[in-house]
């Protein structure tokens, strides 16, 4: 039995998901990339994200991101590898990391003993995150640790990120969602993207949402606004926490003491990053 108070690991994940998650609205990501002629924002992401794969054609990373479509995918991918090797791929978006949480954190917070301890604790709840059935985990798993402590955070922010991702997917396929099914009922917590972004990203078309929305009606699961039903309700949060069990051992690993100082910790360098534009104003809410 778990001795971490209720969404610990949850709340953990997310202000260590934050920085993670801003590399990819970082100029420097496209800065870095484009300098190994990887150019414009699909190729740039699914290189980047996917890179640690190595050099997959596009129905792996279908797979992995689970809401993309196929076609977007295959578009980029294999092509971008004729580009840039997915190592050369990797050192860049490390490059890009650096840069960005210098820009966001400022010198003082990169060299600070705060950053060092909270790269050894994120470190130390990676121990316990396990490969099997967790395809982009395993990746990245087998990257090497940075050395530079700003830069270990950020990997280890990433493996907890794709630990996490990879045991929501699985508990997405147990509901019953297909990938736009996900997305909208996802945009309809107001916690997700707004749909005009997922839409443009995903490389899904508004009669594939709308498509998807009326599922979900027939389900019970949304209602003729839009909006979520109590059983839809209901469904995302078991779905949170399906995925919370799936995730519980890092954050058991790590302790309820070491997860309460690591949620600290990230969560001052989350404000600080926010506080200095890390996202755009209008990315997220119902739309």
């Amino acid at each position: 039995m778990t001795t971490l108070p209720p969404r610990a690991g949850r709340r953990c994940h997310d202000v260590l998901n934050f920085l993670h998650s801003a590399l990819y609205f970082s100029p420097d990501l496209d800065q870095e990339l484009e300098k190994t002629g990887v150019t414009g924002r699909g190729a740039v992401y699914f290189a980047t994200r996917a890179a640690a794969m190595g050099a997959v054609g596009p129905g792996p990373v279908t797979g992995a991101f689970y809401n993309f479509n196929h076609d977007l995918v295959a578009q980029h991918l294999p092509s971008v590898w004729s580009v840039a090797s997915p190592g050369a791929v990797v050192e860049a978006r490390l490059r890009a990391a650096d840069s960005t949480l210098r820009r966001l954190l400022g010198e003082e917070t990169v060299a600070s003993p705060e950053m060092a301890e909270a790269a050894g604790l994120a470190l130390r709840a990676t121990e316990a995150c396990t490969r099997h059935a967790r395809p982009l985990y395993a990746a990245h798993a087998d990257l090497p640790v940075p050395e530079q402590p700003h830069l270990a955070y950020w990997h280890a922010a990433t493996l907890l990120r794709e630990h996490r991702g990879d045991g929501h997917l699985a508990a997405l396929l147990v509901a019953g969602l297909d990938p736009v099914e996900a997305l909208v009922s996802h945009s309809a917590t107001g916690k997700g993207l707004r749909p005009e972004v997922l839409i443009a990203t995903r490389g899904w078309q508004r009669t594939d949402w709308e498509a998807a929305s009326d599922r979900l009606r027939d389900r019970g699961l949304l209602d003729t606004e839009g909006e979520l039903t109590e059983a839809g309700v209901a469904l995302r949060a078991e779905l949170e926490l399906t995925t919370d069990r799936l995730d519980l051992a890092p954050y058991e690993h790590l302790g309820a003491v070491g997860t309460a100082r690591l949620t600290e910790l990230g969560g001052a360098f989350r404000s600080a990053a926010l506080a200095a534009g890390a996202f755009p104003d209008d990315l997220h809410g119902k739309g």
